[in-house]
């Protein structure tokens, strides 16, 4: 089943002391890239973070924010560090004055106290900060859980909306199919004009008619584009059906479009032509979709 690489997860667990909110939003991108957001207090699981997301969403641009808030039954062991935050609000009301507004104190007491080391908390005992880092995980799982829910669901709408190019190209090639065989008398009536031309002329060269005739033969025939475009596009339904990834994809999207305009710079014919432009259009459709496929 496909998956899309854009996605969201969010989910908020708590025990007794501490409030754990995962926010995951994933989206297109040609390698995996991951930007956490963690209380500084936290920084140091910020790895075993990582090698989660890489291990469970393989690829994309990945955001990651955790936000912890302690309980107020707990926060006996927290202490506001009033000499920073003084200094905080200081400086942001300095900051305001100069940028020619007047700030207001509650909102600059309130990013005072969110900034770094505002509040002095008590080292926690080893089983309290396994039992919060339990708490962490349980919520990265379940927030992760929700982004690949939500990345399935985009890839079924994906799957549907791939089906239907692929079966626009394939009524378009039934056309050609149709349209073929109605060029080859104007083929045809070509080659015996030049035979002609050549017959009259005294010069005539048996070997270089036999080259030309040749030539105007593979020139004008598409019977193995034809059949090579139908295996392409067979090969792609058929990779819907499993854990296909966008790569591939892609890759198999790049065959069709050689057939395709093959069989355009072959045909010689405008409707053929136009019907090939038609097809170009539905193949970037797919390789557009194809980008956000994990």
């Amino acid at each position: 089943m496909l998956q899309s690489m854009t996605g969201f997860g969010s989910t908020t667990l708590e025990n007794a002391k501490i409030s754990v909110t995962i926010e995951i939003k994933s989206l297109n991108s040609k390698f995996f890239d991951i930007y956490c957001r963690i209380p500084r207090g936290y920084s140091e699981r910020e790895v075993e973070i990582r090698n989660i997301l890489t291990q469970e969403l393989e690829r994309g641009k990945v955001e990651f924010v955790m936000t912890v808030t302690p309980k107020e039954d707990a926060g006996a062991s927290t202490a506001v560090n009033r000499a920073l935050v003084k200094a905080y609000f200081k400086d942001l009301k300095a900051t305001s004055l100069e940028l020619g507004f007047e700030p207001n104190p509650t909102e600059i007491l309130r990013m005072a106290t969110m900034m770094p080391n505002a509040f002095n908390t008590d080292a926690l005992s080893e089983a309290d900060a396994q039992a919060e880092w339990d708490l962490m995980k349980n919520a990265i799982g379940q927030a992760i859980a929700k982004c690949k829910d939500f990345r399935l669901q985009e890839g079924k709408n994906t799957e549907i909306k791939f089906r239907e190019y692929i079966e626009n190209i394939k009524n378009l090639l039934a056309q050609i199919e149709e349209q073929d065989p109605k060029r080859i008398p104007l083929v045809r009536e070509r080659i015996e004009k030049s035979v002609s031309d050549w017959l009259q002329n005294e010069n005539f060269d048996k070997n270089r008619f036999e080259q030309e005739l040749i030539y105007y033969v593979e020139k004008f025939d598409i019977s193995e584009e034809k059949v090579r475009l139908k295996n392409h596009l067979e090969y792609f339904v058929k990779e819907l059906k499993t854990a296909s990834n966008g790569k591939r994809l892609n890759f198999i999207a790049q065959e069709i479009g050689r057939e395709v305009n093959t069989i355009g710079s072959k045909a010689n014919d405008s409707l053929i032509q136009r019907l090939v432009v038609q097809m170009k259009d539905e193949l970037e459709k797919i390789k557009e979709q194809t980008m956000n496929i994990v």
